[in-house]
């Protein structure tokens, strides 16, 4: 009997979700994109290994404010700790990278290809042989530079997958040329594709829109560049001590006094996703209050529209309860007819908020967890229920008498 009366007010019961049905779709949608952000950037810094430790001049993470002027003064990491980390008995490597990729007037440097491509987005870092037994980068084709390449300071370079697609479409990339900066750099290796977050773009966002280059070989294309990155890499099993031992050694390489904040940052993978974990979380509140919004007015729209239909069936009411009715029949069929209707509310939002989370994966990472259609479900069903008690309350203890006299 409550499905029939649903079924007999089409539009009335379809006016009446749409709250619901925005509720559940901005569900399926925020917490598609929090999770497929959350899993990529995941991928992303784990990819550098777990045993890894990320230092460099300035803080390091997400940032929600520019840096500060203590942090803009700090002097830059040198490739003298980068060899003093790596004698530590913690550490298993350490291997510095420096970005050239503007020259000192903050212009990009050209890369051109022998097809005449030109681009200005490609990232250049110089960095040492000592890469190859890191996980930060993995070679899919070619070899890694030697050591005796890195000491002559020879123009060769790894580009990433993108730069390979990009001037190497359907050819292949080892042993061409790269003009970077207006020098010839040989190309010996290409590698493995990276985790993209918002879809890569060949960008700065492009992980692997990157050329790497021997240390020497940098400098000569930017001379006293300072902008170094190191990536240490732990001993099995010896994480913990090593961050100690790291923090340690810079301190008293960079002159920090006891009871002072570190004028460098070091994380690690852990750290990083802890960031982002920590933002995710409060994302994840603002969504809930947001849908919360649409659920309740849809809540507010099933009460209003179950209030009308128990005064339209008031008679209806009056005799199943002359006929032997009890209160419970009456309340469960109201209760049924909510649930119902913001029910089905809620599986409308689901395949639309599915539809669009497909859309969304186009853009940036999207991937939808398996509780979010089951609270969106939920939810639904459950907005329908605590609206629809107080008019099917109302509806339960109509008197039958009363109920048969009303017209």
């Amino acid at each position: 009997m409550a499905l029939d009366t649903l079924r007999g007010n089409k539009l009335r019961s379809f006016l009446t979700i749409i709250g619901v049905v925005i509720g559940v779709i901005t569900v399926m949608l925020i917490s598609s994109i929090i999770s497929g952000i959350n899993v990529a950037v995941s991928k992303q810094v784990e990819s550098f290994g777990t045993r890894s430790i990320f230092l460099y001049k300035m803080d390091i993470g997400i940032r929600t404010s520019m840096p500060t002027r203590e942090e803009r003064m700090r002097k830059p990491l040198t490739m003298e700790d980068a060899e003093a980390i790596g004698k530590l008995s913690s550490i298993e490597v350490a291997v510095p990278f420096l970005d050239i990729s503007n020259n000192f007037f903050g212009q990009k440097i050209n890369v051109t290809g022998k097809n005449g491509k030109t681009s200005t987005s490609v990232q250049m870092k110089g960095t040492l042989p000592q890469i190859e037994k890191t996980t930060s980068e993995i070679l899919v084709e070619g070899r890694w530079f030697s050591q005796s390449e890195s000491d002559d300071k020879a123009n060769v370079c790894l580009i990433g997958n993108s730069v390979k697609e990009s001037y190497f479409p359907f050819d292949n990339a080892i042993g061409e040329t790269l003009e970077i900066g207006g020098t010839p750099f040989r190309i010996i290796g290409v590698l493995e594709k990276r985790e993209q977050l918002f879809g890569g773009g060949g960008g700065n966002n492009d992980q692997s829109n990157a050329i790497y280059m021997p240390m020497g070989a940098a400098m000569k294309l930017k001379p006293n560049a300072d902008d170094l990155f190191i990536l240490a890499v732990a001993n099995d099993g010896q994480l913990e001590k090593a961050k100690d031992d790291v923090q340690d050694l810079l301190r008293v390489r960079r002159n920090v006094k006891y009871g002072e904040k570190n004028n460098f940052a070091m994380e690690t993978a852990a750290s990083i996703i802890e960031q982002f974990d920590a933002i995710f979380r409060g994302i994840f509140a603002a969504m809930i209050v947001i849908s919360s919004i649409g659920l309740m007015i849809g809540g507010i729209g099933v009460m209003n529209i179950m209030l009308v239909s128990v005064t339209e069936r008031t008679r209806e009411i009056g005799i199943r309860k002359a006929i032997g009715a009890k209160q419970s029949d009456i309340l469960l069929q109201f209760l049924i007819e909510a649930a119902t209707l913001t029910g089905f509310g809620g599986i409308i939002g689901l395949l639309i908020g599915w539809l669009l989370t497909l859309l969304v994966k186009f853009v940036m990472p999207s991937y939808v967890p398996l509780w979010a259609p089951i609270l969106g479900f939920v939810a639904s069903v459950g907005i329908g229920i605590i609206f629809g008690l107080f008019p099917a309350w109302k509806a339960a203890r109509l008197d039958p008498i009363e109920s048969l006299r009303y017209e």
